[in-house]
């Protein structure tokens, strides 16, 4: 189970831990007494976190240096999910996405969209439940997207992957009710990160209201809230609340059409700035 208001977990596994919204994880967590298994690509960066959060907090923090779109390497990380001592929270948070007409991106990118933003997440979640289900006890956290809600011309390959992993995680929620694991997927909005430099489009969003913004902080505390009580699905912001209801009823169409009409002035923006 998910512990109590005011508990923690005992350790967690965190990918994508190097900056961004897994960086405030591993702080998150760190600062809550819970230990950690840090895991991206850049030793340095980890290394760092690592120093910080058991000079600050006094918590056990180990470092694994992966890229989880190499089979091999997510395999280590696999295996670490099932070793004592093993972690009571997965939280899925590695991903990249790329922006652009589909057929004029390099096809390699989408398909390492695909191994990272899917193949690795599922890997992971699998060693995790099948580890926390043999407990009985465990939660497994998984970073998805306001876009897993609708089509998103223009980034149609990373919108699909979070579509799928929203999809996925609302399907072992329910697998896994009643055996003390518990899978929430979180549903982030635009959040200040290096997400869109590291894919090319810095200024993409620029012309987004300050309200539209979130801080991985905000994202994470919200979606660490909604993982204690067991829910399915978090959406971090009232703005994007409003916004899923919103496309909740609304028709397909319409969403897919008013999805292009924005995808193309966002596009037009990002040229001209």
């Amino acid at each position: 189970m998910p512990p109590r208001e005011g508990g923690r977990w005992e350790r967690a596994l965190v990918t994508g831990a190097s900056s961004g919204i897994g960086r405030a994880y591993a702080l998150h967590l760190a600062a809550r007494g819970t230990h950690l298994v840090l895991v991206a690509r850049d030793q340095g960066r980890l290394d760092e976190i690592a120093e910080r959060c058991r000079a600050d907090h006094g918590v056990e923090v180990e470092v694994m240096v992966a890229d989880l779109a190499d089979d091999e390497q997510a395999e280590r990380v696999e295996k670490r999910l099932s070793t004592a001592p093993p972690p009571d929270l997965l939280v899925n948070n590695a991903g990249i996405g790329t922006f652009g007409s589909f057929g004029a991106l390099p096809l390699d990118g989408e398909l390492r969209q695909l191994d990272l933003n899917v193949r690795a997440l599922v890997r992971l979640s699998h060693a995790a439940v099948a580890t926390m289900g043999a407990h009985g006890s465990g939660t497994v956290l998984n970073m998805s997207s306001i876009l897993a809600l609708q089509p998103s011309p223009g980034s149609a390959t990373y919108a699909a992957t979070k579509a799928f992993v929203r999809n996925f995680s609302e399907a072992l929620h329910e697998e896994t009710r009643g055996t003390g694991v518990t899978v929430t997927a979180v549903l982030a909005g635009v959040v200040r990160t290096e997400f869109l430099r590291n894919a090319g489009q810095p200024h993409r969003l620029d012309g987004l209201p300050s309200a539209a913004w979130l801080t991985p902080e905000k994202v994470v505390e919200s979606a660490l809230r909604d993982a204690r009580r067991g829910k399915a699905i978090s959406v971090p912001g009232w703005v994007y609340r409003l916004a899923a209801a919103f496309i909740g009823v609304t028709p397909p169409g319409i969403v897919r059409r008013f999805a292009a009409s924005s995808a193309r002035r966002l596009a037009a923006g990002s040229t001209s700035g």
